[in-house]
């Protein structure tokens, strides 16, 4: 078996990228893979760095199950293309943030995470729900779990690729 790495980044790593972080580690934990995929999160701002994930995310996340209490903010650094297989982002000026520091040699893919969406397909941007109302925290963690079901299912197979016989 290989084993394969994801990274969630939004801008302050408190709010999406966490959840993001929180919903798919469950499903890598359910599915018996946790010791083969890899799961962390982080944001391309520093105004966090250390802190929990925000209150709103963190209650609507344990709402439906997922508990993101172990979470702490960080800021992404160049060391984390040389450690993660996947750099999942969670919209487009984010995207442009990391590309602009992505070295010419990193082998992984760098892409937004809604690319794995099926309910929601017609959605390329995970909303910052910050300064929005509460439901904007029930509507990420509906995004963040139709993505993961897909991202999931397409690292079960790269991770069982590489099986020895």
């Amino acid at each position: 078996m290989r084993n394969v790495s994801v990274l969630f980044v939004c801008l302050g790593n408190i709010c999406r990228s966490p959840t993001a972080h929180g919903v798919f580690e469950q499903m890598v934990s359910e599915a018996g893979l946790q010791q083969y995929i890899t799961v962390d999160s982080c944001g391309t701002g520093d105004w966090h760095i250390g802190h929990s994930p925000d209150k709103r995310s963190a209650s609507a996340a344990l709402s439906r199950g997922y508990d993101l209490s172990h979470l702490r903010s960080r800021q992404i650094n160049g060391n984390d293309f040389n450690q993660f297989d996947y750099i999942l982002v969670m919209d487009q000026q984010n995207l442009i943030d990391v590309q602009a520091m992505c070295p010419s040699d990193f082998t992984g893919k760098l892409e937004l995470f809604l690319d794995y969406a099926n309910n929601f397909s017609a959605t390329k941007e995970v909303p910052d729900p910050y300064y929005g109302g509460l439901s904007g925290f029930d509507d990420v963690i509906d995004l963040v779990e139709d993505a993961s079901k897909t991202l999931l299912s397409t690292l079960q197979m790269a991770v069982s690729k590489n099986a020895q016989p």
